[in-house]
């Protein structure tokens, strides 16, 4: 139990924020979750992607993407037949690739949609179960 755990160490240098920072340490990124995102703004409107980019950064309580990882995954899914992209020269500047989701990456998001929906339960339960366990202790850090 955390407060038998705890006890005696809350005067240390930041003790539970320490704890809680090394349970957070991918930044609240969850492994893999850049291609439902991606397939989600796509299905939204498709774009470039550096608007891509941006997009993903302005998500409200989410992790921006890095550039690299971004274009991998992008190119991954065009191999995989989830998007397509067409090159955009028309305008000033360098010809630009357009992004948008194909009917198998309609179908990934639905699939990917069904996932997250079964572990954010398993999450949940979880969270009920750990504010069951520590009814009326200082939970405070969670809300």
């Amino acid at each position: 139990m955390c407060s038998a755990h705890c006890s005696g160490h809350e005067g240390r240098r930041g003790h539970r924020h320490d704890m809680v920072e090394s349970c957070c340490a991918s930044g609240g990124r969850v492994r893999g979750f850049v291609q439902p995102r991606l397939l989600l703004l796509l299905v939204q409107q498709p774009d470039y992607g550096y608007a891509l980019l941006e997009r993903l950064g302005d998500e409200p309580g989410m992790p921006g993407v890095d550039p690299g990882l971004l274009y991998r995954t992008l190119r991954q899914m065009e191999r995989e037949g989830l998007t397509r992209s067409t090159w955009d020269t028309e305008g000033q500047g360098p010809a630009r690739r357009r992004y948008e989701v194909t009917p198998e990456g309609v179908e990934m998001l639905h699939a990917w949609a069904v996932r997250i929906d079964q572990t954010r339960r398993r999450l949940n339960d979880f969270m009920d179960r750990y504010y069951d366990c520590f009814q009326g202790q200082d939970t405070e850090d969670l809300e």
